[in-house]
């Protein structure tokens, strides 16, 4: 089964693409985290990256339907695989369509802008470890500092209120656009994002076909 995830940023696609793969045995290829390992890594890929997610502007098709391309190919990938952050325009969906990989559910995480600033805008990450808090959701025993390795806590440049409200303007401009195209071809399913995760997750499996 090969299913698309869509939804704002900070919508709970990367934390629902986890609890799929447990359910469904197939693996979550997420362009974000495969970015953000090339540029912690310092690869070409990661270099021409980062400037536009800094920004938080739209990292090039080539780039990401490159990594994507390259993941889809490999072996683990042949019973099925969930996209968690591409396509993201619809020239990337068409793209995809056109070099003939098949897409069987596209879930649509949907969820107020106002409630993802606020998720977002409290997100912290350790600048060592890389363990990940919420200053109201799940904040660090000690303020600042993080409890795994006692390292400072930051905040990422793409969670600052300037930049989260810059990434949802060009997600309703460049990426809603989507659900429509996958509507027209009946396989677009509609998911209320502002409730448990739990309880997204059985109506995620319930939409599918899956439920378990």
């Amino acid at each position: 089964m090969n299913l698309i995830l869509l939804g704002a940023p900070g919508a709970g696609k990367g934390t629902q693409a986890e609890l799929l793969v447990e359910a469904l045995g197939i693996p979550s290829i997420s362009t974000g985290n495969m970015l953000r390992e090339a540029i912690a890594n310092g690869t070409e890929i990661g270099k021409q990256a980062k400037h536009y997610m800094d920004n938080g502007l739209l990292v090039p098709d080539e780039v990401i339907l490159g990594i994507v391309a390259e993941r889809v190919a490999q072996p683990d990938c042949a019973n099925g695989f969930i996209l968690d952050g591409v396509p993201r325009t619809l020239a990337q969906a068409e793209a995809l369509e056109a070099k003939g990989v098949r897409i069987d559910h596209v879930v649509s995480i949907e969820i107020d802008d106002s409630v993802i600033e606020g998720r977002m805008t409290g997100r912290r990450v350790c600048s060592k470890c890389g363990a990940s808090y919420h200053i109201v959701a799940n904040p660090t025993k000690v303020e600042g500092i993080c409890d795994a390795c006692g390292a400072e806590v930051v905040i990422r440049k793409d969670d600052t209120p300037e930049t989260v409200q810059k990434r949802l303007k060009v997600y309703h401009e460049e990426t809603e656009v989507l659900k429509e195209f996958y509507a027209k071809r009946g396989n677009l399913r509609m998911v209320e994002g502002n409730q448990a995760i739990k309880q997204i997750t059985s109506d995620i499996l319930e939409k599918i076909g899956a439920k378990v």
